[in-house]
């Protein structure tokens, strides 16, 4: 008998080493290395098996794609457009999102318009109860008779559920929660969460079935399991949004069939989730009423061009140490820019007050593109002079003063002028200095025409 090996393997990830390390290589967790003893195996020469039929290996040019490979709608124009036109005969997708983000909420949405044209679904919940399904189903009016539910945790059931109901789409939720009698360990370790996505990706492609996985997350927001989850699937989607707020997006990671830069817009609602094909005005306050310290700037989120209004408020302080507070943007690059406007745009004693910086509807701008609308937003404050409501601004200023140009101005600036914005600031202007004068000079020209107007 062969003396077993010894190795250790981490609990997280899966990976792999011949001597014990307190934190994991791949995955740097912390005390998930354990011994696993494994017997040592002889190698072997594999004798070569002739493919037959179907198997065997033809020119390129002859495979047929046009049933294989053609997208089918959903039936919800939003996760279309992320998939890249609908879900793919055979594709296994992987949904993952926090906790009570609206995963479930979504898919069983999927599922509902799905049979609704006729395609026989098969939902499988290994979390809740078919019951606490259909009440949700009840509640967000998804029940149609080709929607076939059943909760089950076992594999080799699932598996037998799929041969009596023969569906044209399976919805699994989630694979962390699902077990199978061929793998050691429970539910939601590494070996179980291989061996479950494996069958059911291997599933996927021999019956041409499409399915739709639902995976965990952990604390840190990365998809809970092997990173081979992530590379088995064909289609990667995270599912998120500010819990503050209603909206929640839907973005592609990883797609074999369609772009990876899309994004889908949706709005949590008490009858369930509803799509939003034109989310420009989620972002902008209400208030026709010129305000000071607003400005708006052109955000790009994938491929959509959406306007996001940023707001400032600047008062003088009694501290020592004056507040900076912000909301929906990144504290370092407001400090810079506050840095610039101070040296280089002229803007004194700037140190000496609290500044807030916040967007409108929980929108959150991590490019370089929004630091020229805050800067004007900030110098409005400053000044006490309201920006017009058709002037945006986007662009990206250097610790030099600078404004650089950004990416795809053209689409951001296409977008403000479909929705009314005639006067774009952006690298044109050439300086932050030069910038701000310019939206000071616009918001006199403005009241003194409302001024003209009153009289």
């Amino acid at each position: 008998m062969a003396r077993p090996a010894s190795s250790f393997r981490c609990s997280e990830c899966g990976w792999s080493t011949v001597k014990w390390v307190g934190r994991c290589g791949e995955c740097q967790q912390w005390g998930t290395v354990a011994d696993v003893s494994e017997p040592a195996s002889l190698a072997r020469a594999l004798k070569p098996v002739a493919p037959i039929g179907e198997r065997r290996a033809r020119p390129i040019a002859e495979i047929d794609v046009e049933d294989s490979a053609a997208h089918r709608p959903s039936g919800i124009s939003e996760f279309d457009r992320v998939l890249g036109g609908g879900i793919v005969a055979g594709a296994a997708i992987l949904l993952s999102g926090e906790p009570g983000v609206g995963k479930s909420t979504l898919l069983l949405e999927v599922a509902q318009r799905v049979a609704g044209t006729g395609r026989r679904v098969l939902y499988v919940s290994a979390e809740e109860s078919a019951a606490q399904v259909r009440l949700r189903a009840g509640r967000t009016g998804a029940l149609s008779p080709e929607l076939y539910l059943a909760a089950e945790t076992d594999l080799a059931t699932v598996l037998g559920q799929v041969d009596a109901v023969d569906p044209d789409l399976l919805i699994v939720d989630s694979v962390q929660t699902v077990s199978s009698s061929q793998s050691d360990g429970l539910p939601g370790q590494p070996s179980q969460v291989r061996e479950v996505a494996s069958t059911l990706i291997r599933l996927a492609k021999e019956r041409q079935l499409p399915v739709l996985i639902v995976g965990h997350v952990t604390k840190d927001g990365t998809i809970a399991g092997p990173r081979l989850l992530e590379h088995l699937v064909d289609v990667v989607c995270q599912f998120g949004g500010d819990r503050q707020t209603s909206l929640r997006f839907v973005r592609a990671l990883k797609n074999r069939f369609g772009p990876t830069d899309e994004v889908g817009c949706f709005e949590m609602t008490g009858d369930g989730i509803a799509e939003v094909p034109d989310p420009s005005g989620l972002f902008l306050s209400k208030n026709r009423a010129a305000v000071s310290g607003t400005c708006v700037t052109v955000a790009l989120e994938g491929r959509r061009a959406l306007p996001v209004e940023v707001q400032a408020l600047v008062v003088e302080s009694k501290a020592p140490q004056p507040r900076r507070v912000v909301n929906g943007v990144e504290p370092s690059r407001v400090a810079m820019i506050l840095a610039v406007l101070e040296r280089r745009a002229g803007l004194r004693k700037l140190a000496e007050h609290d500044v807030y910086v916040s967007t409108v509807g929980g929108m959150r701008l991590i490019e370089p593109a929004a630091d020229l609308a805050i800067a004007v937003a900030i110098a409005s404050a400053v000044r006490d002079r309201a920006v017009p409501h058709e002037f945006a601004a986007f662009g990206e200023i250097s610790l030099a003063g600078e404004v650089r140009p950004v990416t795809a101005a053209r689409q951001r600036a296409a977008e403000a002028g479909r929705l009314g914005y005639s006067t774009i600031l952006d690298e044109g202007a050439g300086s932050v200095r030069a910038a701000v004068e310019r939206a000071m000079l616009a918001s006199t020209s403005a009241r003194e025409r409302e001024l003209d107007a009153a009289f």
